[in-house]
């Protein structure tokens, strides 16, 4: 799949690097179709990791699409430059008037707090809002999932006794709904988070989809009906050495967390670590793409979101 970039994002060459068809902005004006359009909040710290992780995600699949880069503008990252943020990203002011045929709104490492202290919440709310009318479909991840079942559906986050942290198997459910078409019985995905959303919550609610949980992690993967708003618990585009970059961090800061379950051989954090998820990784994201966005978008972007 083509996906298209700004000529110079870092990203761009990381991924040619795979053989992954990534397609400059001059290229891209000189193909007569329309390409979808896809907007990244991106509220992770390391932004260009996120970045080339959900690039690489999206990209098994034929369609062509333009990415749009999304900030806040009510929270001044840390871990990034303000070169990079002004070069690549945009704020919500700037593209409010616009559609997007989907969108996707990353986690964040403010789960210990209330929705409400995080100093973007207002914002995020906004955002929230707009997604009604302005998105055909909208992918929320990790604690962006978990604030999204909170606005649009009340349901609260629990903190957990320790935190969530390795490979864990997910059962799916509801094999027929397209979002989980050619997935194995048994996946594995990872997760890293401190919270949960009870799964009793989740299967009382009438507006939701529950299409993969285990009983180590709870819900996994459930959705609207009408595939609007989907939510996933965990980190399908985490790379191989996303948990132990997170695990050796930890230690550094002198965290007591344990070793990610299910992940390095033998346990021994000094050994290259399995990667066990990609294919389900671009399964998912392949089948948003195609049957919840691609699919249900309207040809005139003008009219996406609009119910």
């Amino acid at each position: 799949m083509p996906i298209k970039v700004q000529s110079n994002l870092p990203a761009k060459e990381l991924l040619e690097n795979e053989n992954i068809f990534v397609m400059d902005e001059f290229r891209s004006i000189h193909q007569d179709i329309r390409p979808l359009k896809i907007v990244i909040l991106n509220l992770m710290p390391l932004k260009e990791d996120t970045e080339l992780q959900l690039l690489r995600s999206l990209s098994n699949t034929p369609l062509q699409f333009d990415i749009t880069f999304l900030t806040v503008k009510s929270h001044v990252s840390q871990n990034v430059s303000a070169n990079h943020l002004n070069q690549f990203y945009t704020t919500w002011d700037h593209l409010k008037e616009s559609h997007f045929d989907g969108m996707i709104i990353t986690g964040a490492p403010v789960e210990k707090m209330e929705f409400e202290e995080v100093d973007y919440w207002e914002e995020l709310c906004s955002i929230f809002e707009w997604t009604k009318t302005h998105v055909t479909s909208t992918f929320h991840i990790c604690w962006g999932a978990q604030a999204g079942l909170y606005y649009h559906f009340g349901l609260k986050k629990i903190m957990l006794d320790q935190k969530l942290f390795g490979i864990y198997p997910q059962h799916i459910l509801n094999r027929k709904i397209p979002l989980v078409r050619g997935f194995d019985d048994i996946f594995l995905a990872p997760h890293s988070r401190y919270t949960n959303v009870d799964p009793s919550d989740i299967h009382n609610c009438k507006n939701l989809v529950v299409l993969a949980e285990s009983k180590a992690v709870g819900v996994f993967l459930c959705m609207t009906p009408d595939g609007k708003d989907i939510f996933v618990m965990g980190h399908l585009e985490y790379d191989r050495m996303t948990l132990d970059k997170e695990y050796k961090r930890d230690q550094s800061k002198g965290l007591d967390t344990a070793l990610p379950i299910n992940y390095y051989p033998n346990d021994d954090p000094n050994e290259r670590p399995f990667l066990s998820w990609r294919s389900s990784a671009s399964i998912l994201y392949t089948n948003w793409l195609n049957y919840y966005v691609y699919q249900a978008t309207p040809y005139n972007i003008e009219d996406a979101g609009k119910q």
